[in-house]
């Protein structure tokens, strides 16, 4: 099913209502998402602008047979090349093989890579144009957001039709038929953003940064921002860049998450009473616990990333921490989230060392640790309860 955007584009994508998980199972994907592909028409020539993820791929063929000749096709753009973006090229290939595809040079290294297939590829870099007759496309080289090959294509039609198609940049993982901002749920909309950038595009933060400040500088008009998955943004295009400046500027709320696994349910008492020690020194502060072995990881990272400090929670095991904390600490790790404090604690039998592993894995994640954590043997009792609330409200004053 195709929806015309504008007098001059056409939504040709898929909404993925089932979509639960992502990136394999890496990123949970509750709210679905969609694969937005885009057909732009101008006075002399047409372009299409993405395909759609490869299980779609002979149902996007067939619905676009509907929307137009396909040899009326004179340009495919493809702005990123990951699986879920160019996963339809073969198939659409095949019926116009000698369409050229326009992507940057690294672009035509992936495709390459995924599909060994020898099309007519046509490189491009930032400032190059390609004109379709009363609309110019403008392309913007967007590297490591979050690929290699990232590009941007900026569209010049005229009043109304100043498109920025941003593919993951802007994006949220989040399904709806109604294709624009302002006719969804804002909230949720903007829990799916950040949730998409604290997950996929918080490690090139500077990048981000930068090239929103390059793409500013242009001075360009701009109706809307059309990102590859989720809504397409028209109602504040200023909000949502504003808030994306923020977020890649080592973005904290006055949050602390606790995140912990537990055997026999001593660290998680741990862990309420570390949290009512904070609470009890700064009420201020919003305080929110994660058993890492049964919350989302996703929303776990995500949490982290609002957060100005984490505490982190296992007890001993075989002379180590719970894998679900390995498994936490390594992902963040790798999200290189920054300005945040840290410590651990933790329970444990006839040896200890977990929470200096934890420690030491908080360092590893850039963490600034606020003290050597805090650890105890067997069920705390009474007097170990008091002091872990005591522990609390010691780790709240390191905030101020």
């Amino acid at each position: 099913m195709s929806k015309r955007i504008t007098e001059k584009v056409t939504w040709v994508g898929k909404i993925d209502w089932e979509l639960k998980s992502f990136h394999g199972h890496e990123l949970s994907t509750y709210k679905g998402s969609s694969y937005n592909a885009y057909l732009v028409r101008g006075n002399n020539k047409t372009a299409l602008i993405d395909t759609v993820w490869q299980p779609f791929d002979k149902e996007f063929v067939t619905n676009l047979k509907k929307e137009i000749d396909l040899h009326s096709i004179d340009y495919i753009i493809m702005n990123h090349n990951e699986i879920d973006h160019s996963g339809s090229l073969p198939e659409l290939m095949r019926e116009i093989p000698d369409t050229p595809i326009y992507c940057t040079a690294k672009g035509e290294g992936i495709i390459r890579g995924h599909y060994h297939k020898d099309w007519n590829f046509v490189n491009v870099k930032t400032g190059d144009n390609l004109d379709l007759g009363g609309v110019m496309l403008t392309f913007i080289e967007a590297s490591m957001l979050h690929w290699p090959d990232t590009m941007f294509t900026y569209m010049n039609g005229g009043d109304g039709e100043h498109i920025l198609f941003s593919n993951d940049g802007f994006g949220q993982h989040y399904a709806s038929e109604s294709l624009f901002d302002d006719c969804v749920d804002k909230h949720e909309v903007y829990h799916e953003a950040m949730k998409y950038y604290a997950n996929i595009l918080n490690l090139y933060s500077f990048q981000v940064t930068k090239k929103i400040k390059e793409i500013l500088a242009m001075n360009l008009p701009l109706d809307m921002i059309a990102p590859s998955h989720g809504i397409i943004w028209r109602s504040n295009l200023t909000e949502i860049v504003e808030t994306y400046l923020k977020w890649a500027d080592a973005y904290q709320e006055k949050q602390v998450t606790i995140f912990y696994d537990t055997m026999w349910n001593s660290t998680r008492k741990l862990a309420e009473t570390i949290a009512k020690g904070i609470r009890k020194e700064r009420p201020d502060v919003v305080v929110k616990l994660y058993n890492s072995s049964m919350d989302d990881k996703n929303h776990i990272a995500t949490e982290v990333f609002r957060a100005e400090a984490v505490l982190v929670g296992s007890p001993t095991i075989n002379y180590g921490f719970l894998y679900s904390i390995g498994g936490m600490l390594e992902m963040i790790k790798g999200l290189r989230f920054k300005n945040k404090k840290a410590a651990a604690f933790g329970s444990y039998g006839w040896s200890g060392g977990a929470v200096k592993q934890i420690t030491e894995g908080l360092k590893g994640c850039g963490f600034e640790i606020v003290n050597d954590g805090f650890e105890t043997m067997w069920v705390p009792d009474e007097s170990t309860l008091a002091k872990a609330e005591e522990y609390g409200m010691q780790f709240a004053k390191s905030l101020k």
